[in-house]
């Protein structure tokens, strides 16, 4: 079966499900913002402090992607802005299916894909290549989606910091310490509230500044790791440069913008 190769750069944006959380843990009798506010407390007395919900209870409202494709490079947000979470995962794992993809994401490992897999699960979904092991297409069995040192899937924190937790950076401090822009217009905490006041787009274009973040820092490991020589990366840098300018779309404008400007300041 002959997939075309490409590279697929993720991130997920989540807020609490509620409504799963209060039948769980028999919180039913409650409003949902009086079921948030108590299964903060408890998942506080779980964890020693932390109120960040399980991986299962967390509900995907934004799957971003960046797809570098035969001569082509973009970023998008899978499905239209009211796309159901089942819509969206099954877009997700359909690429997978379609093309011989390399999966690229930030902290994909431990939160992302496991996130995932519980929500494809609670939709009854499929995803034949994305679990393919070896037992039908022997080339998987060395190079698979599942296995942590494999490179199908590359979680540039988790392989960057040799796997240990405590030489793991943030996304948004790497990328503006290699010069890129890092984070725009809200952070991973500000997702729900954005949410409940509807700013579904707004959710959208800062988890599409994220891959876009995830991408850059792609390149340069790609650069280190000798995958690509200095003039192929700047061939990839320009590329990415030319579908922002073109995009007319405010965040990725300012996106480049912004990156120009650090551009700027480096060589000063």
């Amino acid at each position: 079966m002959y997939r075309e190769k490409a590279t697929l750069v993720f991130d997920i944006e989540t807020i609490p499900d509620i409504s799963k959380a209060k039948k769980l843990y028999g919180l039913t009798s409650l409003s949902d913002a009086e079921a948030y506010e108590a299964l903060q407390n408890m998942r506080r007395q779980e964890t020693g402090g932390s109120d960040f919900f399980r991986h299962h209870l967390h509900k995907i409202v934004c799957i971003s992607v960046v797809l570098r494709l035969g001569d082509s490079v973009r970023v998008w947000s899978l499905g239209e802005e009211n796309a159901s979470e089942s819509e969206m995962i099954k877009r997700f794992f359909t690429a997978i299916d379609k093309y011989d993809l390399c999966l690229v994401s930030w902290n994909g490992s431990s939160f992302d894909l496991p996130v995932l897999h519980y929500r494809a699960m609670l939709h009854e979904l499929t995803a034949p290549m994305y679990w393919e092991l070896g037992d039908h297409y022997k080339e998987y069995r060395y190079n698979n989606y599942i296995n942590r040192y494999h490179m199908r899937h590359i979680d540039l924190m988790d392989i960057l910091s040799l796997y240990q937790a405590r030489a793991a950076q943030p996304l948004d401090q790497m990328a503006s310490f290699l010069g890129f822009p890092g984070k725009l217009g809200m952070d991973g905490s500000q997702v729900y509230g954005a949410y409940q006041a509807g700013r579904l787009a707004d959710i959208r274009h800062y988890c599409e500044t994220d891959v876009l973040n995830t991408w850059l820092i792609y390149l340069r490991f790609q650069l280190l790791r000798g995958e690509l020589m200095k003039p192929q990366y700047q061939q990839e840098i320009t590329l990415l440069k030319h579908h922002l300018a073109s995009s007319q779309k405010p965040h990725l404008l300012q996106f480049l913008a912004v990156w120009q400007e650090q551009e700027v300041e480096t060589n000063e």
